[in-house]
């Protein structure tokens, strides 16, 4: 069945929550990360975040999107918020996060995660060498903002 964390967010630089990652990743929970900016959190590293994989993309569109997903045993929860996982957002702002119930919507999101994921022409990898070194795969390539305008124009057609 499969379970894991995927998040989307523009910074993680709260300690805490990057320990919580850690910890989850140490306990065997698979998580992905898109990131846009900055990352705190060190990727790759055995014995202690070697379930961690995480990108950046930046690309022409800026993106503003946090999402959490969390998917235990097939059972998928998915999240929106205004937040990143920064100090100043976590601790000294008002900030908010909502469930998403409406499956169609839950399903557009993940899907969403997925175009951002499968981003191959300007996602970059974080990882310990630190060099964000562009990610190079022999699928076709894939640029994630023109293939989000793509989904979008598609299903607008179909309406």
């Amino acid at each position: 069945m499969p379970s894991g964390i995927k998040l989307k967010l523009n910074s993680i630089s709260d300690f805490k929550m990057i320990d919580k990652l850690y910890e989850a990743s140490r306990a065997g929970v698979k998580i992905k990360m898109i990131v846009r900016g900055i990352c705190c959190l060190i990727p790759g590293v055995k014995g202690m975040s070697e379930n961690i994989e995480a990108i950046s993309i930046v690309g022409k569109f800026l993106e503003h999107p946090r999402l959490f997903i969390f998917e235990n045993g097939g059972d998928t929860k998915v999240y929106i918020s205004s937040a990143d996982f920064m100090g100043r957002n976590l601790d000294n702002r008002v900030e908010i996060s909502c469930p998403i119930y409406d499956e169609g919507i839950k399903q557009e999101i993940l899907e969403n995660f997925e175009i951002g994921w499968s981003d191959n022409v300007k996602a970059r990898v974080i990882s310990i060498k630190n060099d964000n070194a562009y990610l190079k795969n022999s699928k076709p390539p894939v640029r994630s903002q023109f293939k989000m305008y793509d989904y979008y124009l598609e299903k607008l057609e179909l309406n």
